[in-house]
């Protein structure tokens, strides 16, 4: 059985407790910034729909911060269990963003609990809106910190290994490694477009079902234009993450795009299948843009998978990842695009429930691309765990158990997950939009 290989169990928890922590750590470093923007525009143009929204995603956002501290101590935990030789090896230098990371989080937590209590406490609005700065700055923060150690395992340095063992080392040479400028502003920028997209499919959501009041129109019109800035903000960071790719993993990128012999002026392949001779075959090719990804330059010369040994090739199923988030993310650019320009020019089928529909298929496509994105730096990485010096095999633990724990740990999430659904429906059922708006205007609810 499977389970019974302690390196292959434990591949599988983390990429469980990977992707199912992705979505409440991008929530997490999301949702303040949307609050921020949102309580700003109430602020600026004195108009009660943005005020409720900030107040109501603050509201729901304590929920899934709670979840979040879950999983997150969960990894914490389980990279020491079940990756000990690399902690032994990488936490002798890698741990001071750890620490700063927890640090953050807790500078996050401080401030978004001293701003959940003062609502209504304050004359000057604006003094309330000051204590949003630092919730949101301790939510990219703690993503800036978490990402480093990742971008370290993708690109170690800051030490020289002697025998073995782990000398000279240097903190900060660790933390700005070549693939942390990529890593960190790629993790920000999705973030941000992922939970612009999710609350626009909630506000088109509750407009197809009936509801025509103005707190969805206008919190459907405010998320769609800052998830179009970020998903093109995205694309452009993308592009610089393939260029990094092409210079210092060239391995990863190959197998993402299945090419396989080194050439110049190469395509890039969307879509398709291998067969056993691992011929591409039902491809959509794009001349010469593989090229222009790896270099900007349509006739420089990628290096094929071939070039590199078998045993230090990356699993081709990537391809798929790569292709997922790529299409998704160009779906979302042009669906968010046509949103502004037709409410600028007031096309009439923006505003019809099958164009609404899109827009609420947009949001768990736009977590789709984020789990995609992370399957394909995680998998790609592969077979190295701390690239060009420990492999995945040599860094897992040896416990006959860690089947049986993938088993538990599945159904916490399960109950976690449905749990969150559960109490931010009865949170915002209780207390719809209505009966919010006319507390806070003392009158109509319109």
């Amino acid at each position: 059985m499977l389970f019974d290989d302690p390196v292959y169990a434990s591949r599988l928890l983390t990429l469980l407790t990977l992707s199912f922590h992705i979505i409440y750590a991008t929530i997490g470093v999301g949702v303040p910034l949307m609050i921020m923007i949102a309580q700003w525009i109430g602020i600026k143009k004195n108009d009660n729909h943005y005020i409720l929204m900030a107040r109501r995603w603050a509201k729901g956002f304590v929920v899934t911060v709670a979840v979040g501290v879950v999983t997150g101590t969960i990894i914490g935990l389980q990279l020491s269990l079940l990756w000990p030789r690399f902690m032994e090896l990488a936490g002798n230098i890698i741990a001071l963003p750890l620490f700063m990371e927890v640090f953050a989080f807790f500078f996050e937590a401080i401030f978004l609990g001293i701003y959940l209590y003062t609502w209504d406490r304050f004359d000057n609005p604006k003094k309330h809106f000051l204590l949003l700065i630092p919730v949101a700055l301790g939510a990219g923060m703690s993503a800036f910190f978490i990402t480093i150690v990742n971008s370290f395992m993708n690109s170690p340095g800051g030490f020289d290994i002697v025998n073995g063992q782990l000398m000279n080392a240097n903190p900060l040479a660790a933390m700005f490694t070549a693939s942390m400028p990529t890593k960190v502003s790629h993790v920000l920028a999705t973030a941000y477009m992922t939970v612009a997209f999710m609350l626009a499919a909630i506000a088109a959501f509750k407009l197809i079902k009936g509801s025509n009041h103005e707190y969805h129109k206008k919190a459907l019109y405010m998320t769609m234009k800052v998830g179009l800035v970020f998903a093109i903000a995205t694309a452009l960071i993308g592009d610089l993450s393939g260029k990094y790719l092409a210079e210092y993993q060239s391995e990863k990128l190959a197998a993402a795009e299945w090419h396989f012999e080194t050439e110049e002026g190469a395509p890039l392949l969307m879509y398709g299948v291998l067969d056993e001779n691992q011929e591409v075959k039902y491809a959509i090719q794009v001349p010469f843009a593989l090229s222009i990804l790896a270099h900007g330059n349509p006739t420089s010369e990628v290096i094929g998978l071939n070039e590199f040994p078998v045993e230090e090739q990356p699993p081709l199923v990537i391809h798929y990842f790569f292709d997922t988030m790529v299409t998704i993310g160009g779906f979302m650019i042009f669906l968010s695009l046509v949103y502004w320009i037709g409410i600028k020019r007031s096309w009439p089928f923006v505003k019809a429930n099958w164009y609404r529909w899109l827009i609420v298929l947009g949001g768990p496509l736009s977590f789709l691309a984020i789990e995609a994105g992370w399957w394909m730096a995680e998998v790609g990485r592969q077979p190295w765990i701390l690239r060009g010096i420990m492999t995945v095999d040599q860094a897992a633990t040896t416990s006959e158990y860690v089947g049986h724990m993938f088993i538990l740990f599945a159904g916490l999430y399960l109950v976690l997950g449905i749990g969150t659904v559960v109490v931010l429906r009865r949170i915002f059922k209780n207390d719809p939009v209505e009966k919010e708006l006319e507390k806070m205007q003392g009158g109509d609810p319109s």
